[in-house]
């Protein structure tokens, strides 16, 4: 717990910071054991969106283009990679399966 205050009061520095500048690059919130963070592009867009758990990435994450159309989408279990991922290039869509982080090739 005392890590993840330590984490929060840093990113709260960056975020007076950044508001400082008229321009916010992430919002934190602690939902439970979660934080829930999105970050965003100096245009006002969201960059990405998700969640830390003991300070690694935890749950879904969904990545997105300077336009605001999602460009990727998936799940981590302590800051691995896991399951089936998307990925949007141009419209065309594309899975990864993923396991502890690594791509699973036996599919």
């Amino acid at each position: 717990m005392k890590k993840i205050a330590i984490i929060l009061m840093i990113f709260s520095v960056s975020l007076i910071t950044a508001q400082e500048d008229n321009a916010q690059k992430v919002k934190l919130e602690q939902k439970g054991d979660l934080v829930e963070a999105t970050y965003y592009y100096d245009n006002g867009q969201v960059e990405q969106h998700g969640f830390y758990k003991d300070e690694k990435l935890h749950g879904t994450w969904e990545y997105y283009n300077q336009e605001g159309l999602k460009i990727s989408v998936g799940v981590y279990k302590s800051g691995k990679k896991t399951g089936t991922w998307y990925f949007w290039n141009n419209g065309n869509p594309k899975e990864v399966s993923y396991e502890e982080g690594k791509i699973n090739v036996s599919l």
